[in-house]
Parts: C-alpha cells; structure tokens; sequence
C-alpha cells in the first residue's frame, strides 16, 4: 500500500512541480520509458534550433541573390555608383596642364561633376615643346604635375586609375623624330608614376580631334549633346599656335574635314579642322617676320630704306630695347633690327596685316571656298562660342560675353592708340610683351572672325567665354567626356556578359555582398541561439529516487 501511495505521490508530484525542462530516469520499464521520453525531447529541441537555422540561412542566401540581381538591373551593375578618376594631361604650346577627374557609373551610364572634389588642374610653363633641344628636361614638369595628381587620388585608386598624355600644336610643330624623343621621356614618366598607363595613350594628337573634343565639351556644358544636332553651338578656338573651328555642317565636305561622332543615340556630322601657323602668337610671329621681309607678299611694307613701322605695337614703344625678347630665336637676320623699328599704332593698319597674314596661301585652294589660307571652309551656321584667346582679349578690353565684333574694335582702336607709357601705368602687373599682344590680337580676332569666317560685327549668335555654367571649356574634359562615354557603351553593349562583368569586375561590391549577407545573417542567428541556449544542472534526489534537472541561468 505504502509502495503504490509513493508511486501515487511521485507521478502527482511529477505533474505539479516539474519544470517543462526537468526529467527523471528510473530502473526497469519504467525508467526506460522515461530515458525514452528524454531522449525524445532532447532529439525535438535539437531538430527545432536545427531547423530555424536553416531557415533563416536560405532566407539569407535568397535575399542575398535577390539584392543582386536588383542592383544588376537598375544600377547598371555597380551598387552605388562607386567613385573613379581618370587623368588626362593636355601638351599645350605655351604650358602642360594636368586634369584629375572624378566620376561615377550609374545605370550604366557615366555621371560627371567637374567641380569640387570631382576636378582639379594644374598647369606649369613652358610647353612640352620648349624642350625640342633637352628632351629629359621635360620630366622635371611631368613629374610635379603627376604628383599632384597622386595628391587628389586614393592611394588605393592608382594602379586602376587611367593617364592619358595629348600634346597639340606646339608639338605638331616639331620634326617628328624631336617629338618621339619628348614623347619618349615622357612615357618613362608616367609609366613609373602608378596610375594605369600603355604606351599609346602619350601622343600628338590631330588639330581635327582637338577641335571635336572642344566641340563636345561645349554642347555637354549646354545641355545640347545628345540632342538635335541643329540646335547644337559650334566651337571657334584661338590657341597659340593654331586655331580650331568645328560644327555642324550639312554641306558635303571632302572627307578629311568631315568627322562622325555618336553621343547616346544620336550621330553629329561635324566640319573639323585645327589651322596649324594661325593660332595668335604665331600669327603675332608671322607679323614680326614680315616686318623684316622685303618679299612684296609682306604683311607690312617698309616706310624707308631699313625703316619698318609695327602697325601693331602702340605709339612710344620702344622696340629696340625689346627686340631681342620678341625675335628670340624666329629669324636669322636679327642683327639688322637695330634702329629699323619704330611703333605705328594704328588698328586700321593692324588689321589689315592681319588679314593678309589670314589670306596666305589662298590661291592654292584646292577646295572652295577657303577662308583661311589654302584651306576649305564651309558657311558658318548657328550659334557659336569663341574660347582662349578670343575670351582672355574680351575680358582684357571689359567686353561681356555676348560683346559685339564692333565693340572689340572700338576697343582696340583707343588701345592701339594710347601712348605706351600710360597703357604700363595702367596695368603695371601684366608681363610687357603680354601687354603689347593685345593691339595685335583684338585685329586679329575682327579680321579673323568678321574679315575671314564671314560673321556680322553686330551678330549676337557669337559669345565670348572660357566656361559655361561651372564647366570649363577645355578640349581636355571633351576628350574625356568622349572616351569615357564610348568605353562605358561598349561595355553595356557586351549582352549577356554585362551581369557577369557586374558581378565579378575588379571595382563590383555585388560580390561581397552576395557572400558577406548570408554568412553575417547565420552567424547572428548562432550566436543568438547560443546566448539563448540554457545552461543546466542535473541533481538525484535519493529521497525521491529521481535525477532532477534545474536550469542555472
């Protein structure tokens, strides 16, 4: 009686004082039944944690694989549009200037800022072409300037980020063999700077590419690239050494002035060419030499026997104290300069020698019409912008942007005029000779502009400018702009390998994160279950002749 009230009292107490988590283990059947109920529950808890843990792992992966694709299709592979750079170096005639680009790809697309920490430019005198005699010595300049590029760019970022070296007129001017030994200095250079560089990305580039890259920058800062290509502006550039006139022609041309480029889905037609020897301080050169001539194609002819008056150099100059400066190196006959000089300011005159110096050559024109020199030239169309020297003159003369052609010769007039003493007094910062030039050059952009090309002096479709908006107009960020564009559409033309390139390019976070999400969920959910996780005690009770589990914490 006593044994059956025990076994009465244990299974009552049993189901009254238990913790769903204790067990008790007992000889015989029974305790087989109860190790077969522990064993059942341990087995069921297990299964559960098990369970949940692979739940959640799948869901991880499936959410994982379902973000990847999300950023394939609509950020055109690249999670957030991750920042590049792109380095460009223009080989000007007169200096070198380096450009550091920042920018990003998105939706496939490039997205360019140049402004704030997405651009910086430095340049350093003299050009490329100072060194024709000391080709090493170009490296002193090349490497300050890559320097200060590797000052703007991730050291990380370097050995993926592209330099480009374009050199232009000043070093068309040279033989070939002088510019391969330039070209050759500087290829050491920037092969040893870090940043991604072959061989054929330094080179002279054509007065034609300049002139489309000019032309691109432009109608990119206007909002117009990529639209009609009648509404575009065209470019007229007035450089050192040459000057650059592209547009949009729908006249036929022979084909080495007719250039094809796509941007998106639209195709431009363009007139293009880069007239080498008429850039303003060649042309200013052209006038010097002409000023010695006795041929009678002469831009000046001689007032005297070995008397020669400068139209373009305001009265009171002194030219004999300034000759050797200004003929350095242009003409084997400076010995007879000596008291053969003297300052004729007079614009009129002026302009006119500019004008012959413009029409030179003009009887070998293979093509009509030719405006300047032997070169053809199709009718202007359309709005354009006059950049480089036309804008630095206007800004000089204080001409606004949209400055008629007859306000830059009343400008010059009363410049050219002016006693040269009072003209230093009132800009006693300028350079001399930089000083002097502006005579020159306000007649030579009316007789260029008006004279030559056939713009009206009150025609409000030309504007003077070196920006539009906060975007430089420098052929530089055109050449940029162009390649970057045509690179990142042939890449998202590749079909079906586009979601591969996304996923396992050098520069694709996707990657990471197709692996990084899961593996990071799994382990927080191991390591909540193992917090989780009870930690127990097992205790007998002799009185009550039963083991006895208690949770400690």
């Amino acid at each position: 009686m006593r044994r059956s009230h025990a076994r009465s009292r244990v299974k009552n107490s049993s189901k009254t004082d238990m913790d769903p988590i204790k067990f008790q283990i007992r000889s015989g059947n029974r305790a087989s039944s109860s190790s077969s109920t522990y064993t059942l529950t341990k087995s069921n808890s297990k299964h559960a944690k098990s369970n949940l843990m692979l739940t959640v792992a799948s869901l991880s992966i499936v959410l994982g694989f379902l973000f990847l694709f999300y950023s394939i299709l609509f950020s055109g592979g690249n999670l957030r549009g991750s920042l590049r750079y792109s380095v460009v170096i223009d080989g000007g005639s007169t200096g070198t200037r380096i450009h550091v680009f920042g920018y990003r790809i998105e939706s496939g697309k490039p997205v360019f800022e140049f402004r704030g920490a997405n651009y910086a430019s430095l340049k350093l005198h003299p050009g490329l072409s100072a060194f024709a005699d000391d080709p090493d010595g170009a490296s002193v300049s090349l490497t300050e300037l890559v320097e200060f590029a590797k000052g703007r760019i991730p050291k990380g970022m370097w050995m993926e980020t592209e330099v480009r070296l374009m050199a232009t007129a000043g070093m068309r001017l040279l033989e070939l063999p002088v510019q391969e030994k330039i070209l050759g200095v500087a290829r050491r250079v920037l092969k040893s700077s870090g940043f991604l560089f072959r061989d054929e990305w330094a080179s002279v580039i054509s007065g034609s590419d300049e002139g489309v890259y000019a032309w691109v920058v432009a109608n990119f800062a206007l909002g117009s690239l990529g639209g009609d290509p009648l509404k575009t502006t065209g470019i007229v550039e007035l450089g050192g050494a040459s000057a650059q006139v592209t547009f949009v022609s729908s006249e036929p041309m022979p084909p080495e002035f007719s250039r094809t480029i796509s941007f998106g889905n639209v195709s431009y037609n363009l007139y293009s060419h880069s007239f080498l020897h008429f850039g303003q301080n060649a042309a200013h050169d052209k006038l010097w030499g002409s000023l010695l001539s006795r041929d009678h194609n002469s831009a000046v002819e001689p007032t005297r026997e070995k008397i020669f008056t400068d139209p373009c150099a305001p009265r009171g100059y002194n030219l004999d104290a300034n000759t050797q400066k200004h003929l350095s190196g242009l003409l084997a006959e400076e010995s007879r300069l000596s008291d053969s000089f003297q300052a004729g300011g007079n614009y009129s005159q002026c302009r006119s020698a500019a004008l012959t110096i413009l029409q030179e050559g003009n009887e070998k024109c293979s093509y009509q019409p030719c405006s300047i020199g032997s070169t053809f030239t199709p009718k202007l169309r359309g709005r354009f912008l006059a950049t480089e020297n036309f804008f630095y003159t206007s800004k000089f003369f204080g001409l606004g942007e949209k400055a008629w052609l007859s306000n830059m010769i009343s400008a010059g007039e009363r410049f050219c005029g002016e006693d040269w003493s009072k003209l230093r007094v009132k800009d006693p910062s300028l350079d001399e000779e930089d000083l002097l030039r502006y005579c020159f050059s306000s007649a030579y952009i009316v007789s260029l502009l008006h004279d030559t090309l056939g713009i009206p002096l009150d025609d409000a479709r030309i504007g003077y400018a070196n920006q539009a908006g906060d975007i430089p107009l420098d052929w530089a960020l055109g050449a940029f702009i162009l390649q970057t564009a045509t690179e990142t559409s042939q890449h998202s033309s590749s079909g079906n390998l586009h979601w591969f390139h996304a996923l396992f390019s050098h520069d694709s976070k996707l990657l990471h994160y197709l692996i990084g999400i899961p593996i990071l969920m799994t382990a927080l959910v191991y390591l909540v279950t193992k917090w989780r996780k009870p930690q127990l005690k097992t205790i007998y009770d002799l009185e009550k002749g039963r083991y006895i589990v208690t949770r400690i914490r």
